[in-house]
């Protein structure tokens, strides 16, 4: 599908935007950690109201941040929870992860139904973060040598930026001409591959991202 930069519609994250005052983040942190637990147990603010003999107005404050919660509240939402209390305060002042990686340095590696010609260079991987979103970025090399195309299916969402080169790209039942500068943003869930290497070597950018919480199929 393409994509009209006139009806494109607006971004909902102001990529520039900070978080909010120091003083304020711990009570963020464990609001946010409420509604994750309460979520999971597919429970409503009602429901946790009632478990916890708290009022509706607090809960909604305590979620959205608004209140620092005293300790007695603090166990009564974990019993409600079924958490221990220290659970509260995990996303508080958590290591935020970086990694560089220099030019050439990426780990090489064979994805499934990876065919000769084919190389893939894993560019980054970060575990366990805040996100709740595991993001894998390839650099990929199409050489002369490459034989059958590989056909991927996966979970999760998949970028591609090419850089050299050319290639007709599928995505289900679609075929993308795609040349430097160009990209492509698909569901992963679709049977998606190289169909013809038009001029070769091709290179382009894949990123892969898919929940963190979900293991892979």
């Amino acid at each position: 599908m393409d994509m009209d930069p006139k009806r494109a519609a607006p971004l909902n994250q102001d990529p520039h935007a900070l978080r909010e005052p120091r003083e304020n983040r711990l009570e963020l942190a464990i609001g946010h950690e409420v509604r994750t637990f309460r979520k999971k147990l597919g429970i409503t603010v009602t429901d946790l109201a009632s478990a916890t003999g708290l009022s509706l107005g607090m809960l909604s404050k305590i979620e959205n941040g608004n209140i620092s919660p005293s300790l007695s509240t603090l166990q009564a939402l974990s019993k409600g929870l079924g958490v221990p209390m220290t659970a509260f305060f995990r996303g508080f002042e958590e290591p935020r992860n970086a990694m560089f990686v220099k030019a050439g340095e990426g780990v090489e590696l064979e994805r499934r139904g990876t065919r000769a010609g084919h190389q893939y260079n894993l560019l980054g991987h970060i575990d366990n973060n805040s996100s709740g979103v595991v993001v894998e970025p390839y650099l990929i090399t199409l050489s002369d040598d490459a034989d059958v195309f590989p056909t991927f299916q996966h979970e999760g969402m998949e970028f591609l930026y090419m850089l050299e080169g050319e290639v007709v790209y599928r995505h289900g039942d679609k075929l993308f001409h795609m040349q430097p500068g160009d990209s492509l943003f698909f569901d992963a869930d679709a049977p998606h591959g190289p169909e013809e290497l038009v001029s070769l070597p091709a290179r382009y950018l894949s990123i892969i991202s898919y929940p963190q919480a979900t293991e892979r199929r």
